[in-house]
């Protein structure tokens, strides 16, 4: 199957409220970066905290890897700037318990996907899983490694604990049409975020660090692409069967 037709096909699932694509218990989002919580289940986040169901937000990287050429900001700086950006992109959605969001700070491209580390990392997401009914992180071919970690833990931890795996699309929406892909890869629903669209671009922005305005002494320096950004603001946010 091509991407191509996955996007149509993610396009045309069938929309579904809170209920049948989380359940009723609390949920655990898992984020490879400070960032992906409000590209992939911003809407989710905002409807979860209108119904009084607060999530947990699980930041998995450090997401120092975005600038590492600049030299007014070392890494540091960076992980704070950008868990303050997290913290006010949350806050946006309607998340304003601090202690439901949660930086594990594991280096930002090398989270990983196997060994004593993962192990480390699945038995400390299993512990912060223990009250959730469902998981929710990367689909499982968005093409970063980090995101390629995320969704290996869900599915380790979902496996550990017993509870639901959703996953959602970040990257995976700007995979090149002619990208050929495992069949089963169009299971799932989609949200209507309609009246969350306006606080999801709110999340998106307060992501300041990743709009190419913030820090301008790094050539290299990532800068969230426009094609990204059209795809994570439609109405609608896809939730995948693994």
């Amino acid at each position: 199957m091509r991407a191509a037709a996955i996007h149509i096909a993610w396009a045309n699932l069938p929309i579904a409220d809170v209920d049948t694509i989380v359940g009723r218990g609390r949920t655990l989002i898992l984020a490879p970066h400070p960032d992906d919580e409000s590209l992939g289940c911003g809407g989710l986040i905002a409807e979860l905290c209108r119904q009084g169901r607060t999530p947990l937000v699980v930041v998995l990287t450090d997401g120092t890897g975005s600038h590492p050429g600049s030299s007014t900001m070392n890494a540091a700086a960076l992980q704070r700037l950008r868990e303050q950006e997290a913290t006010d992109a949350v806050r946006a959605l309607g998340l304003t318990d601090t202690d439901a969001l949660v930086f594990m700070r594991l280096r930002d491209t090398a989270a990983p996907h196997a060994g004593p580390a993962f192990e480390e990392a699945v038995t400390r997401l299993a512990a912060l899983a223990a009250d959730c009914e469902t998981i929710c992180a990367p689909w499982a071919h968005d093409p970063h490694c980090d995101h390629v970690a995320a969704h290996l833990m869900a599915c380790a931890v979902a496996a550990r604990t017993g509870i639901r795996h959703r996953a959602y699309p970040v990257w995976g929406w700007t995979l090149p049409r002619d990208t050929s892909l495992p069949p089963g890869q169009a299971r799932g629903w989609r949200l209507d975020i309609a009246r969350d669209v306006s606080a999801k671009r709110s999340a998106v922005t307060a992501h300041r660090s990743q709009h190419g305005c913030l820090i301008d002494d790094d050539p290299e320096g990532f800068t969230l692409p426009s094609a990204l950004l059209t795809a994570c603001l439609r109405p609608y946010e896809v939730y995948l069967k693994p």
